[in-house]
């Protein structure tokens, strides 16, 4: 039988290791958000299909981990988590291995080229509200004041 406590403990660290908030991991499993924070609470018992969706998802995740703290997360023989694309670069880049070389200017200047834009406006039509959304699930609302 699976030690609830326990398998909160191992739930959380896989959220935390993909970085995952309680929400976006249940979005990735197609579980409802509270299966998620019910589990995490120790109000529910996880279901052998909340298993097999972290599982099919996340398949560097081991089932005999999971379910009984045997092994090791993530799996030292499977491929380690890629940072993401936004984090630092540790080894500096390599210099160029050619010069780069000089790029001739074209003779007439690109402006007199590319014709200017022309936006027809309809007076009839004006901004009622702007919304932005955040990856975050948050959002800001901005409402026309006139």
């Amino acid at each position: 039988m699976i030690n609830s406590d326990e398998f909160t403990k191992r739930l959380q660290k896989v959220i935390d290791f993909y970085g995952e908030s309680a929400s976006s991991f249940s979005e990735k499993i197609g579980v409802q958000r509270s299966s998620i924070s019910h589990i995490l609470s120790g109000r529910n018992k996880p279901s052998l299909d909340f298993v097999m969706k972290i599982l099919s998802t996340y398949p560097e995740v081991e089932l005999y981990w999971l379910l009984n703290g045997k092994g090791s997360f993530p799996a030292e023989t499977k491929t380690k988590h890629t940072p993401d694309l936004f984090s630092k670069d540790t080894a500096p880049a390599p210099p160029p291995k050619q010069k780069p070389q000089e790029i001739q200017r074209p003779q007439e200047p690109l402006a007199d080229q590319i014709p200017n834009p022309v936006f027809k406006s309809d007076p009839s039509k004006q901004i009622e509200r702007i919304v932005i959304f955040y990856t975050d699930g948050s959002f800001k609302n901005f409402e026309n004041s006139i």
